[in-house]
């Protein structure tokens, strides 16, 4: 088990830990009382049906539809706040989020938000936002393939402007380490436990061979502590991913039970096998003995896993843009 190996360790992250939260400033929800579950209730009573069907018919037809619109959630209020702006096409006047550096060969699902979003609009022309779209649409995707379901407080408005530099800057990339992810979290109001359960979702998840290459040629093997039986595992991801081309290639970060909303993925992560660097540090980081500690509770335990990430989740969602907004017609772009 990774653990801090002296105390001299467990100062140095907490002093810098702290060096942290004293630099940044905790993002926090406008107004809490902006978001509710009776928001809709008299202007679209039928929303979350409109959307739970269009998210059965989706998943259906391809359970990774499931983790494409739970990551279009998560990299939505990671930026300015849960506000729509992830779906932002360019146009003359504004440049969107698209082609930030964890968007531009990898986000996808665009084409069922807009289909969802014009279901919407037919059952209820602007009223519902695409920010609340999306945040119902990911609990609905967890749900589809066998994880928690939770109320989601609703209310959010569309942002009118996006920030390609601000989707740069906060969206946690697969080759950071583990005191700059939490510190990012920490921007965001979420802490580290917050931050384990939600990289727990990348138990649907796919990753780009662009973004596990450096850890499969690298310190995979020192994590799996060179063990026999994850040498196939890893001739497999060789084999998906070599070191030179095949940047677009995919594979799935739980490779126990990828179609399943589980904990087996922090199996994985126990066992040295994470395929992202990112994620194999919140159990073998020097300084990661909390995280390890919560991804080792969370592996023995999936109810506690569920509960977290329910509460997690909403938490999340109540980050809102301080600016405000509209409720966008078209979630590609402003109202005009």
């Amino acid at each position: 088990m990774a653990v801090a190996t002296g105390v001299l360790c467990s100062r140095a992250f907490a002093l810098c830990m702290a060096c942290v939260l004293l630099a940044v400033p905790l993002l926090v929800a406008q107004d809490h009382s902006n978001l509710s579950l009776e928001h809709y209730s008299k202007t679209c009573p039928n929303y979350e049906h409109v959307v739970r069907t269009e998210m059965e018919c989706a998943v259906r037809a391809d359970p990774r539809n499931a983790a494409l619109m739970l990551r279009l959630h998560f990299h939505d209020c990671f930026v300015q706040g849960c506000d729509g702006s992830v779906l932002l096409d360019d146009t003359a006047t504004l440049i969107g989020e698209k082609k930030a550096e964890q968007n531009v060969n990898s986000l996808k699902g665009f084409e069922l938000a807009d289909k969802i979003k014009q279901k919407l609009e037919a059952e209820c022309p602007g009223t519902v936002s695409c920010a609340d779209m999306l945040a119902i649409a990911a609990r609905d995707a967890v749900v589809l393939v066998g994880g928690p379901y939770w109320d989601v407080p609703v209310g959010r408005l569309d942002s009118k402007k996006a920030s390609l530099e601000l989707a740069n800057r906060d969206i946690p990339t697969a080759q950071q380490g583990l005191v700059t992810l939490i510190s990012k979290f920490w921007e965001k109001g979420l802490d580290a436990t917050d931050m384990v359960a939600l990289v727990g979702s990348h138990t649907i998840g796919f990753a780009r061979c662009a973004n596990f290459r450096d850890r499969i040629y690298g310190d995979y093997e020192m994590t799996t502590k060179y063990s026999p039986a994850s040498q196939p595992y890893l001739s497999k991801l060789k084999d998906v991913c070599p070191q030179d081309g095949g940047d677009d290639n995919i594979s799935a970060m739980d490779s126990h039970t990828a179609a399943a909303f589980d904990n087996a993925y922090f199996e994985t992560l126990v066992n040295g096998e994470g395929l992202l660097n990112s994620d194999q540090e919140m159990w073998s980081s020097v300084l990661g003995y909390s995280t390890a500690d919560t991804v080792s509770k969370y592996w023995a335990d999936s109810a506690a896993f569920f509960k977290q990430f329910s509460d997690s989740m909403v938490k999340m969602g109540n980050i809102t843009n301080p600016a405000g907004g509209e409720v966008r017609k078209n979630c590609r772009f402003v109202n005009t």
